[in-house]
């Protein structure tokens, strides 16, 4: 692709480059990204890819922006609250770079769609913040012949890797298997700090552009870890595994699969079909205005969750804090477990069922209460 008058201008410190140069930023202006993702990671990647030149990006999210989200996520401001992320990143990137072709994918990125989607795009970049997905993508790529950028981040610390390269190590040699459901917290339920995407996202848009400039030494086999806190990088040599399933010698997995299930999201079979493991806001609000007999309420957040927003009466106990607490609690009452979203209470529950304890799970935590029962309570 030839470069308008324009473009030079806009790209003229590029052209400086004598790795990039005129042959450079041609390939920029052809190349195809795919961001998954317009949060934290996704912001700055998608910002800086634009403000580069790459031809078209695309862009998958299907959340809508939220006021929490601001500390973090700068396509969005306080006017887009409310409004699907994908139509306010889609507006902030052609306003940041006319010339870049912008395509929103407003859908949940599934085993039904990953292979459609990376067919169309050179390379993808993963912003996503749960197991799952991560799985997904890492399995889409290797399968589809399409290199991706990884990133993370969670409280002060953040890691990128490049996976999905031919002959070198995905993200499955890395961590074979996914961490048991609720042990890593998300970012929504354990924080992070709000420039910390902006530079783990910087190191992956860094990592997108070398790939399609062919220049320099990407982070292919090699984890970067940033500890924020104390402003430290180290790195990781990574060996790909010849027993991987995806991209070892003798690969099982071919297909995509049910990664919900993979990862143990959700819980077992037989304890929902009991349908006595969940209980709904609505049904919580009956049982309390029900007086006496009402269920004991244990927050499992951490205590500065609680000074933000609580249930009436509830007794605090952070989960990490449950197992050595278990005699503070009364075993002849019925418990209703909640936290932020309800990931941490379905751990919290399965413990205490398993010292005989009745208890029972707040379905979507605190944020589905808010929303169902008491909108004028804070939210976070």
């Amino acid at each position: 692709m030839d470069l308008s008058p324009d473009e030079i201008r806009r790209y003229s410190r590029h052209l400086l480059l004598p790795e990039v140069g005129l042959e450079g930023q041609r390939a920029i202006k052809s190349a195809r990204v795919l961001c998954i993702g317009a949060g934290g990671l996704g912001s700055p990647v998608a910002m800086y890819l634009a403000a580069a030149g790459v031809g078209t990006l695309g862009i998958v999210d299907f959340d809508d922006v939220e006021y929490s989200n601001l500390q973090r996520q700068l396509l969005h401001g306080t006017r887009d609250v409310g409004r699907p992320k994908v139509e306010s990143a889609a507006e902030r990137l052609r306003a940041i770079n006319p010339g870049v072709q912008v395509d929103a994918h407003r859908v949940v990125l599934s085993s039904a769609n990953a292979l459609d989607l990376f067919a169309r795009y050179d390379l993808v970049v993963d912003g996503t913040d749960n197991f799952p997905t991560r799985y997904l993508v890492n399995d889409a790529a290797v399968l589809s012949g399409r290199p991706y950028v990884y990133g993370s981040i969670f409280r002060f610390e953040g890691q990128a890797s490049v996976f999905g390269v031919k002959g070198a190590p995905c993200y499955r040699c890395l961590y074979p298997e996914p961490p048991p459901p609720g042990l890593v917290p998300s970012c929504a339920e354990g924080g992070v700090l709000g420039v910390l995407p902006g530079i783990i996202g910087t190191i992956q848009a860094t990592e997108a552009l070398k790939l399609i400039l062919k220049a320099g030494e990407t982070l292919t086999g090699r984890l970067l870890i940033l500890d924020a806190l104390r402003m430290r990088f180290r790195e990781v040599r990574l060996r790909r595994d010849t027993g991987c399933p995806v991209c070892g010698d003798r690969p099982t997995i071919k297909q995509l699969q049910d990664y919900e299930q993979f990862c143990g999201v959700a819980h077992d079979a037989a304890t929902e079909a009991a349908g006595d493991f969940d209980i709904t806001p609505e049904e919580l609000k009956r049982a309390i205005d029900g007086g006496p007999g009402a269920p004991v309420l244990l927050d499992v957040r951490e205590p500065m969750e609680y000074q933000i927003n609580r249930l009436p009466g509830s007794v605090l106990i952070p989960l990490n804090e449950l197992a050595e607490s278990l005699g503070e609690l009364d075993g002849t009452r019925d418990l209703v477990v909640y936290c932020h979203l309800g990931i941490r209470s379905v751990r919290a529950v399965e413990l205490l069922r398993g010292a005989g304890f009745r208890a029972r799970n707040l379905k979507g935590g605190i944020n589905a209460w808010i929303d169902r029962v008491e909108p004028a309570m804070t939210r976070y």
